[in-house]
């Protein structure tokens, strides 16, 4: 085995990985615009809502991109995958929280870092389209650069969307912050 995978396997087979990899994100894109539209419902009026209503109008626009791409690849669109990632999402609601019938504070900030591996994982995807862009003719390389580059974007936002929350729920406030010892 020579450990490397360029040019490994036929047409057929670089299809079918092509058919899985793009199925396997487009499920992802579904529940990450899921997910970020449960938390603009959730946390649109807080200091955090502007920012998450503006990721999610990209997030949904980099879903369509996503579809076009797989539209435009003759790929079809296993259905079975996003329904199965719409369902995950709404289970992944259901999650011990140390609360039994609302929300944890701490759910801004488990979200917030999903939102951030799912900008990561896009940003990957962008970039591996682009690797292949040079032998696929059908991918438009100046619109997956349009689009890694707003990946990237966003995964800086959610970054210091992050912070903030993290601050904010786990921060001691500043007048009841421990006194530190001297030595």
């Amino acid at each position: 085995m020579s450990g490397t995978v360029q040019g490994a396997g036929g047409r057929r087979t670089r299809q079918s990985r092509l058919d899985i990899y793009l199925n396997d994100h487009l499920a992802g894109s579904t529940a990450g615009a899921g997910l970020v539209r449960r938390m603009v419902s959730e946390h649109g009026d807080s200091p955090y809502g502007d920012e998450l209503k503006a990721l999610a109008a990209e997030i949904a626009q980099d879903r369509q991109s996503l579809f076009r791409v797989v539209a435009d690849l003759g790929i079809p669109v296993k259905r079975y995958k996003l329904y199965g990632a719409w369902l995950g999402e709404k289970i992944g609601r259901v999650k011990p929280n140390g609360r039994l019938l609302r929300r944890s504070g701490l759910s801004l900030l488990v979200e917030l870092e999903a939102l951030r591996m799912a900008a990561q994982g896009k940003a990957l995807l962008w970039q591996a389209l682009l690797a292949a862009a040079p032998q696929e003719a059908r991918l438009d390389a100046e619109r997956l650069e349009q689009l890694l580059h707003r990946a990237r974007q966003q995964g800086k936002a959610l970054e210091a969307l992050h912070e903030r929350a993290a601050a904010g729920l786990l921060a001691h406030p500043a007048s009841s912050r421990p006194a530190t010892r001297q030595q």
